[in-house]
């Protein structure tokens, strides 16, 4: 059944009211809140903690003297990025016996679960393998969770939950209609912990995030195949790449490129922190939007870092991506309300310097 645009809104705002932050379900309770000493002596599970946000989170977790407990399946994940005193499990998060066991084995206090396939256009030519991985594996996670006692989860989950929005910048009020299969699968992990929260009492921040970019000094973006804009150009800039391609260059803005609002790795790793610490705290459930309200085209990014790096990059204008909106721009005043987080290093220039930075020093990536 196809829905009009009405029908979309009718749809989402019942649900939102239904399910929404308006009081607790039938079997609802609230985990205990516990001393700093009590939690010092438990563990935050990262799934993906191998990977680009959730290596800088473990990063940031670890400098800040918490413990952690990583599980990762490693397909896109580098283990060699991970510090090898960490707790580490390879494995799916859907295999059940071995959350059983990681639980079983670590006094895991919440969960900060990045574990997912993220590629927009991937995800529109194999949609199985995002519903597979992401929703399929995240419903038996989760489950597993539940059934360990752990109540408080920090979901990584994106802007493309809204779609192609009808004004911006996107607030967390913002019509969700995906345009592709990632972005559904995202929002069925959304509806999913609404529904446990009211069910089951299972408190849970969702972190719609708009464009990682950046890097630390540690750990910076590195994948094969590699989709995302900055890293690839910063390649083209290093030779590594012949030219960047320009995926559509006639869209309904300014230079006729699409436009998103980058963010640094950094804030974002301090983001998902701050989440939790929220929950800690006894916050209610939430969806937030990470981002930081401006917004720049691939044209503009291509020529910001060409001065960052001094190096010429060609480029060669492409058709555009099955399932890229043309612009996705955040309010993130929820943020800095509900968690008391800005973004503070996410400047166009500064993602790009620190992950030209870093790419010059890996030009491999990691090792493995």
């Amino acid at each position: 059944m196809s829905l009009n645009l009405a029908q979309r809104r009718d749809f989402t705002i019942g649900y939102n009211r239904q399910l929404g932050r308006s009081g607790a379900g039938p079997a609802a309770r609230v985990a205990p809140k516990r001393s700093w000493t009590e939690r010092r002596a438990m563990a935050i599970l990262v799934t993906g903690g191998a990977g680009y946000i959730g290596g800088v989170t473990v990063e940031r977790l670890r400098a800040k003297g918490q413990q952690v407990v990583v599980l990762d399946d490693l397909f896109r994940g580098h283990r060699s990025s991970l510090d090898k005193h960490i707790p580490f499990y390879q494995g799916r998060v859907g295999d059940r016996a071995l959350v059983a066991r990681i639980t079983g084995e670590h006094k895991i206090e919440a969960c900060i679960h990045f574990a997912a396939l993220a590629y927009v256009g991937e995800s529109v030519a194999e949609p199985m393998k995002y519903f597979e991985n992401n929703v399929e594996q995240g419903v038996a996670f989760i489950g597993a969770l539940l059934a360990a006692g752990v109540r408080h989860v920090v979901l990584s989950s994106t802007c493309a939950t809204y779609g192609e929005p009808e004004k911006m910048p996107i607030s967390e009020t913002t019509l969700q209609w995906p345009k592709n299969p990632y972005g559904w699968s995202k929002l069925m992990m959304e509806r999913l912990l609404d529904s446990y929260d009211y069910a089951y009492g299972l408190k849970f921040v969702a972190l719609r995030y708009f464009n990682a970019a950046g890097a630390t000094q540690q750990r910076g973006e590195y994948h094969e195949p590699e989709s995302h804009l900055v890293p690839n150009v910063l390649a083209a800039a290093l030779g590594e790449k012949p030219e960047v391609f320009v995926f559509g260059n006639n869209y309904p803005t300014p230079d006729g490129t699409p436009i998103r609002d980058y963010v640094h790795v950094a804030d974002l790793a301090e983001a998902h922190i701050c989440a939790l610490d929220y929950l800690r705290q006894g916050g209610k459930s939430d969806f937030i939007n990470l981002g930081t309200g401006h917004g720049y085209s691939v044209l503009e990014v291509i020529e910001c870092a060409r001065k960052v790096t001094g190096r010429p990059i060609p480029m060669r204008i492409e058709g555009p991506r099955p399932g890229d909106p043309a612009r996705l721009v955040a309010d993130a005043t929820k943020a800095q309300k509900v968690l008391g987080w800005k973004a503070t290093m996410s400047d166009l220039p500064t993602i790009l310097r620190s992950q030209w930075e870093w790419h010059q020093k890996h030009p491999r990536g990691y090792p493995d």
